[in-house]
């Protein structure tokens, strides 16, 4: 079942990706007291998540602060290693908080995996983005498979 609007993050632990390594934090921990813009991309380096998604949140990030949000985090399943070069090519390492969901568990409990087998990547998280206020999601944008039409800063910053 898909989580929706109303729902808490579920308890996961993500690795996030910093300078001295990965980090291990608890959702809960993650997401408390505050409101974050969370956005999930299919995979670090891959074209729209590179060429759009990404830099939607990188230009528009004074804005959504601007708008009450604390903190702007990335999650992929993937690893920390390729999220922390991933934002260090892209200039969002200053900016994004990247969150990497390793073995799929929170796209899992999410209900928010894609099969991408069929171009070598596995299962993955599917595109989208929500607003999470103190571990409940307030809003939730889920892409269409192959699109980027709702996941992205501008569409967020419509919604707050």
């Amino acid at each position: 079942m898909t989580i929706a609007v109303g729902d808490r993050i579920p308890a996961v632990t993500l690795m996030k990706a910093t300078a001295e390594g990965p980090e291990a934090v608890s959702s809960e921990d993650f997401f408390r007291g505050r409101k974050v813009a969370l956005f999930s991309v299919p995979g670090a380096f891959t074209p729209t998540c590179s060429a759009r998604h990404l830099p939607s949140f990188i230009e528009r990030a004074d804005e959504l602060r601007a708008k009450g949000v604390d903190e702007i985090a990335c999650v992929s399943v993937g690893d920390a290693f390729v999220l922390r070069a991933w934002a260090e090519q892209t200039g969002a390492a200053d900016t994004i908080v990247m969150l990497a969901d390793g073995n799929g568990e929170l796209a899992e409990a999410m209900g928010l995996t894609v099969d991408l087998s069929k171009f070598g990547m596995g299962r993955r998280g599917q595109r989208w983005s929500a607003v999470v206020n103190d571990g409940v999601i307030e809003t939730l944008n889920i892409e269409e498979p192959g699109a980027y039409q709702v996941s992205g800063a501008e569409f967020m910053i419509d919604q707050l």
